[in-house]
């Protein structure tokens, strides 16, 4: 490349650096009027977030993976929680029985993933009535949810089954599963005809909401204006429902018309006080059925 070459070469580089530059700041005036007023030049820390993949999480996320303040990752639910006890994430989409794994965590009430009645992507599916379970087969992706499942087999039936890994190799020889998330819909088991929904069973027990996975963060993270942002996003995402079923409904395996049913009625993302006092019951009941070894009081960032 000769020297004129170079030197376009270096112009045209700037040219897209400065076009990136501009766009990227329009971006976060978008979502944040008060980056406006701040200097152009100024540098914000880049804060790390985790969230789960599943169609589920895509309200609470929206627009996320634009933001250039943020580090957006995406795992299973289990995993979430060594990201902040490692430092890795500053906040994550912590499934709730995790809050009482690791001290010094603070919920951030800006969004989680919940139901008031069925949830239709976490359920068991039984070969033999529900009552006579006596090994359940775990999708161990969610903490949650299996503490859940244990939790209301005890409470309505007595029954204390013993768990096994799904993803075992003998797991289909059992003759009840706990399914969630997108696979629910994508492969429902057709030799276990007999299903409960646990968030509706969970709502005809305690007559609350559920929550599985909320905000969380460390208690020394300064995340500035980030619930800010998170709840901007979600109030965005709420009112494109149609845009995300388009968008990643047929990618997850989900028929288009029941996405739309899952996002914009079944779930719900608000956490506020009855949201927080149905957290606080799920824990208590977790320690009396001997599922967490203490109760932690809660922590709101």
């Amino acid at each position: 490349m000769g020297v004129d070459a170079v030197k376009r070469h270096r112009a045209d580089f700037k040219t897209v650096e400065r076009r990136d530059k501009a766009s990227a700041r329009r971006y976060r005036c978008a979502m944040d009027p008060a980056v406006a007023q701040a200097p152009a030049g100024r540098v914000r820390p880049v804060l790390h977030v985790g969230s789960v993949s599943y169609l589920n999480a895509k309200p609470l996320i929206y627009g996320l993976e634009d933001d250039p303040r943020l580090q957006l990752d995406l795992e299973v639910p289990a995993r979430l929680l060594e990201g902040l006890r490692t430092r890795r994430y500053d906040l994550a989409l912590l499934p709730v029985i995790d809050y009482q794994r690791h001290a010094g965590l603070k919920l951030v009430p800006a969004g989680g993933i919940g139901c008031d009645g069925p949830t239709l992507t976490v359920r068991i599916f039984s070969a033999e009535p529900i009552e006579k379970i006596q090994t359940l087969a775990c999708d161990r992706d969610s903490h949650t949810s299996t503490v859940l499942a244990q939790i209301l087999l005890a409470e309505r039936w007595g029954l204390k089954p013993k768990l096994v890994d799904l993803a075992a190799a003998d797991a289909a020889a059992h003759t009840a599963v706990l399914l969630i998330g997108d696979k629910v819909v994508r492969r429902q088991p057709p030799d276990k005809p007999r299903h409960i929904d646990l968030g509706a069973l969970w709502k005809e027990l305690t007559g609350m909401p559920f929550v599985f996975a909320v905000w969380t963060t460390r208690a020394e993270v300064d995340l500035g204006d980030l619930p800010q942002r998170l709840e901007r996003a979600k109030r965005l995402a709420l009112a494109h429902v149609d845009a995300i079923v388009r968008q990643h409904a047929a990618a997850l395996g989900w028929p288009v018309d029941l996405a739309r049913q899952y996002l914009g009625e079944l779930l719900k993302y608000d956490i506020g006080p009855s949201q927080l006092q149905a957290i606080r019951r799920f824990h208590e009941l977790a320690f009396k059925h001997g599922l967490i070894d203490q109760l932690r009081p809660l922590q709101i960032y």
